[in-house]
């Protein structure tokens, strides 16, 4: 049985395959505000995070191309999405040979639009709803994409980052240049000019950079 959030997801997204990992499809949305607006609306939530989960933000598609490309950082290994929104990385990093992938988000809709987006692209990827900053994660890589756009939000991910790091976690973030990104804590891997919405962000092009939290 389809659930609210199911049946409007499917209403209000189209099949799209995000411009810099075309390996994949996805139910995203065209705007922002006005599928905010109507999802309050039409189902009564008010007071919803932003709908972050659908749209294919260009760290995360950064960061999913170079899982792709380079499929050993994930390959046979146990793998945390944090703030997977649609589900695009936790869905690259089981593409690439994951053993077990789960993605977290504190945002319910990221549940449903994670469940429905696997199956769209044939794999499986567990959830988790629970807001794990200063958690222990039994996981081999975190992987982040776009997780720095909010100054209090980095403050508090960037000391776990580096704990997690310095437990042998491989961290590894995708960023388009926000402002609270660590830069001096990382170590650059690989830079991508990514194709992204205007309506989002303030270019139709966006360079974004992979880099690996230092322990």
């Amino acid at each position: 049985m389809k659930t609210d959030h199911e049946i409007f997801i499917r209403a209000n997204t189209s099949l799209t395959t995000p411009p810099h990992v075309p390996e994949i499809r996805l139910h995203l949305a065209d705007e922002a505000h006005g599928l905010w607006l109507k999802t309050e609306e039409e189902l009564a939530e008010i007071g919803l995070p932003p709908p972050y989960w659908a749209f294919a933000w260009a760290g995360g598609q950064g960061l999913a191309r170079y899982i792709l490309d380079h499929p050993h950082i994930v390959a046979s290994k146990r793998v945390l999405d944090f703030a997977t929104g649609s589900g695009l990385v936790a869905i690259a990093a089981k593409i690439a040979g994951a053993a077990k992938v789960v993605a977290a988000d504190i945002d319910p809709w990221s549940e449903t639009a994670v469940r429905l987006n696997a199956g769209l692209n044939q794999v499986e990827v567990d959830f988790i709803g629970a807001n794990l900053i200063d958690c222990t994660v039994e996981a081999d890589v975190l992987l982040a994409g776009d997780v720095f756009y909010d100054s209090d939000f980095a403050a508090a991910i960037v000391p776990w980052f580096e704990t997690l790091s310095r437990q042998g976690i491989a961290v590894m973030v995708g960023d388009p240049g926000r402002s609270y990104l660590p830069k001096e804590k990382l170590e650059f891997r690989a830079v991508y000019q990514v194709p992204v919405t205007r309506a989002l962000e303030d270019s139709e092009v966006k360079k974004t950079t992979v880099w690996r939290f230092t322990a």
